[in-house]
């Protein structure tokens, strides 16, 4: 099943859209690494749709994309596991909403 994100093994996913997008992704990784978050990064070779669906049929909560825009705006687009698309918002922003969700044990309301 689904877990709720507070309990969920892995928390975020990281998808960078391509090669270039990687470093600015580990740098975010570390970041919600340090914020006590459960996070890994997917940059294998699949498209980016592929990334997203593997993601969510393993139920993890969060995926981060990251391309072109996000890395120039130290940002992050923001997808659900239930397929939602919250959009773009900083790293800080995704950072304190999500830390709050995980500190009141909630499902999501981000």
């Amino acid at each position: 099943g689904a877990f709720p994100v507070w309990l969920a093994p892995v928390q975020v996913r990281l998808i960078p859209i391509a090669d270039r997008h990687v470093p600015f992704a580990r740098q975010v990784l570390e970041r919600l690494k340090a914020a006590g978050l459960r996070v890994e990064m997917d940059d294998g070779g699949d498209r980016m749709n592929a990334k997203i669906r593997n993601a969510q049929l393993q139920k993890i909560p969060y995926m981060l994309v990251i391309g072109d825009r996000e890395a120039e705006t130290d940002s992050v687009s923001v997808r659900l596991r239930t397929n939602e698309n919250l959009g773009a918002m900083t790293v800080d922003a995704f950072l304190e909403r999500i830390t709050g969700v995980v500190d009141r044990r909630e499902n999501y309301s981000l």
